[in-house]
């Protein structure tokens, strides 16, 4: 398949001081010699407490940013979910952002890339993260990517401190890469509803 596979990058946190911003821009620049990303950042979306999801509103009729972010959910392949460690699961912030919407993430992959500012990079987040996307209709990889110590692991713009980190990113998105592909030619068979 020579067409262009588009992933989005979803990041969650909505915190003054967002260290985990490194990792979704390394995720975003490591991806574009592979695929075309695409960065969700909630914070910058800023949908409000879930009351309505997308699917509830009349057509056409949802608030502007969340018809934005529903096109743009809709012409993904697949995704990155970016997310830290809030207390041993994930940021308020990304499970708001997930739950507006449902459909638009039907049927396609999900790489679950974690970070925290401690030694153990929000691996405990990444178990409940891996079983919000299952219901969400995502199916997920299983190569995760833990990135312990964000704030010295990347830099600000997204570049690794060191080689390893991209190795690592390399085989998780060979990964990811593969099931968007097998999934995409499927789904263009039709999906089971």
């Amino acid at each position: 398949m020579s067409e262009k596979i588009t992933i989005g990058v979803i990041y969650g946190s909505y915190r003054a001081s967002r260290e985990g911003i490194r990792a979704a821009r390394m995720a975003m620049n490591l991806l574009r010699d592979r695929c075309m990303p695409v960065l969700l950042d909630a914070a910058e979306i800023d949908l409000p407490l879930l009351d309505k999801m997308y699917k509830e509103y009349d057509e056409g009729a949802a608030p502007e940013a969340m018809e934005a972010a529903a096109e743009t959910l809709r012409k993904c392949d697949g995704f990155v979910v970016v997310s830290g460690e809030y207390n041993h699961s994930m940021p308020p912030g990304l499970k708001n952002f997930l739950d507006h919407f449902q459909k638009e993430y039907f049927f396609k992959p999900a790489g679950i890339m974690t970070y925290s500012a401690g030694a153990f990079g929000g691996v405990r987040a990444a178990v409940h993260v891996r079983a919000v996307l299952g219901e969400l209709g995502m199916p997920t990889i299983s190569a995760m990517l833990p990135v312990p110590k964000v704030q010295s692991a990347i830099d600000e713009n997204g570049t690794p401190e060191n080689e390893k980190t991209a190795e690592r990113f390399g085989r998780f998105a060979d990964e990811l890469l593969w099931y968007a592909r097998a999934l995409k030619t499927a789904r263009a068979d039709g999906t089971p509803y």
